[in-house]
């Protein structure tokens, strides 16, 4: 009874309230919702290349009047003629050098220039690491050593022990760093670290750190650490847009070891979060050349973030940065970054590639399904052709909307002939590729659209038939613990699911 009195009584307010707004009032909203309307779709249609993006932003600019044009202003417009532009200087700054560089022993496999074949008379991974440099990314080099990690708490003790080895500097790029039992104790140990003269610089994203106070970083910077957060909103700056955001993970070790994946830094990631019964996670510890890569990408981002440049007084790369080391392996990797200053995407393009030149299987793992149409036709079309096209994804997400949207697909998939396995025994949060058996992909980029194009990317590719195989096999554990998706059983699922599945693939554009 309380609640239906308390109920009459807001409705008579907001009744009363309407009735006290002078009539003009509404028109005028009217008439000049007209021409922004008019302006907001003409924008639209000019900078969106997607027609799915361009019409989702469309309806909602007209059936949302001023919430929609404010919506698109900060979720779907980018500040292209400003940040934009900057990344793309700074990017310049480091980017690979155009002929292969001799790193001692260990020399790149391929030749950064134009291939005398085309690239499908090439074997598999040799034409994705190609294709893959004429979209800027980093030459694949031979001589590392890797160690697959499929437990974030394992891979913590790994990345704990590195920092406490450090002798020069700890370089790490996350888009999420909490201030919990974990985040505080990494902050710890990096000003720890500081006081004893090594240098330590900290990027986050200021989006996905946002409850990462000054308080939490003050003992760091006081001890010499550096500390900079990337791309905060300002207004003064004209700079609202929570997009754009920096998805990476990234570590680097006195420039001889790295580590990169899907892991950031909170008690989740080590299952100390009640609310995950486990937390599935994907990473990767790199000892040897290819930490050069991985520290390009840090600088690069590290110099927009603060104007540092970790160059020598030549503007060329300082050695007691990029000095490669030895990594006393046998893998070829190569480092793709990705991210919204690149037209087209190279993780995309890659990725894209890959499932067009498979012949035997394709697997993939990722927490959020959500691909464009282009990717996901291709793999309707692999499925169709008979490869062996799997997909892992988590049984329960943190993010209702984007598993929603996922679903939506699953029936085109499994109808052409693929399979979807969800993860049961916890969030599954890897990030992971598999192109028949010669390539391995592990690191930060989501199978959707926010990866692969509005996000800033890393991934590690390593194109040896070892890691393959133990990827296969961590790749097999996580389907033993997974339910299989029956297509006939799924398609007994609720019309409300069916519902929210429709509505939520509308978002699908900046998922």
């Amino acid at each position: 009874m309380a609640v239906a009195a308390l109920e009459i009584v807001c409705m008579s307010w907001i009744v009363d309230a309407w009735n006290a707004i002078p009539g003009w009032v509404p028109a005028t909203l009217a008439l000049l919702d007209i021409p922004l309307v008019i302006g907001f779709i003409i924008w639209v249609l000019w900078i969106k290349k997607d027609s799915i993006s361009a019409v989702a932003w469309c309806l909602a600019i007209i059936l949302l009047p001023y919430l929609g044009p404010f919506l698109f202003f900060v979720f779907g417009y980018q500040h292209v003629s400003r940040p934009l532009k900057k990344k793309r200087k700074h990017r310049a700054r480091y980017q690979d050098p155009p002929e292969p560089r001799n790193y001692g022993d260990f020399k790149y496999p391929l030749q950064p220039r134009e291939p005398s074949r085309t690239l499908h008379e090439m074997p598999l991974h040799e034409s994705l690491a190609h294709l893959a440099m004429k979209f800027a990314a980093s030459s694949p080099t031979t001589g590392n050593r890797i160690d697959l990690y499929d437990d974030g708490a394992v891979a913590f003790e790994a990345m704990i022990k590195s920092i406490e080895e450090a002798k020069h500097h700890i370089h790490l790029e996350y888009f999420i760093w909490e201030a919990d039992e974990l985040g505080l104790f990494m902050l710890d140990l990096l000003t720890s670290k500081a006081k004893q003269g090594v240098e330590v610089r900290l990027l986050y994203d200021a989006m996905g750190s946002w409850l990462l106070g000054s308080r939490a970083l003050r003992p760091l910077r006081k001890a010499g650490g550096h500390t900079s957060a990337f791309m905060s909103p300002s207004l003064l700056r004209r700079r609202l847009q929570v997009n754009m955001r920096n998805h990476r993970k990234i570590m680097v070790v006195d420039g001889r070891i790295g580590f990169t994946g899907g892991l950031n830094v909170g008690n989740e990631y080590v299952n100390k979060n009640p609310a995950w019964a486990y937390w599935r996670d994907a990473h990767v510890r790199i000892q040897g050349p290819a930490v050069v890569d991985l520290q390009r990408v840090f600088c690069e981002d590290w110099d927009f973030a603060t104007e540092e440049k970790l160059l020598d007084s030549e503007g060329e790369e300082d050695d007691r940065y990029f000095q490669a080391q030895p990594g006393g392996g046998t893998h070829t990797v190569q480092i793709i970054d990705s991210g919204p200053d690149q037209d087209p995407n190279s993780f995309r393009e890659v990725v894209f590639a890959g499932i067009m030149r498979a012949r035997k299987r394709i697997w993939i793992a990722t927490p959020y399904f959500v691909p464009d149409a282009g990717v996901f036709d291709a793999l309707r079309v692999a499925a169709y052709n008979g490869l062996d096209v799997r997909l892992l994804a988590p049984l329960q997400s943190d993010k209702v909307v984007a598993s929603y949207a996922a679903r939506y697909l699953f029936d085109d998939l499994l109808s052409a002939g693929g399979k979807i396995y969800l993860y049961r025994r916890g969030m599954m949060h890897s990030k992971m590729l598999l192109f028949d058996d010669e390539v391995a992909g592990i690191g930060s980029s989501n199978f959707d659209n926010r990866s692969f194009r509005l996000n800033f990317e890393i991934m590690c590719m390593i194109y040896t038939a070892d890691a393959a195989n133990q990827m296969t096999r961590s790749m097999e554990r996580d389907f033993a613990e997974s339910d299989e998706v029956d297509l006939a059983t799924f398609r007994k699922r609720s019309i409300w699911g069916r519902l929210a599945e429709n509505a939520c693939r509308l978002l699908s554009p900046i998922l």
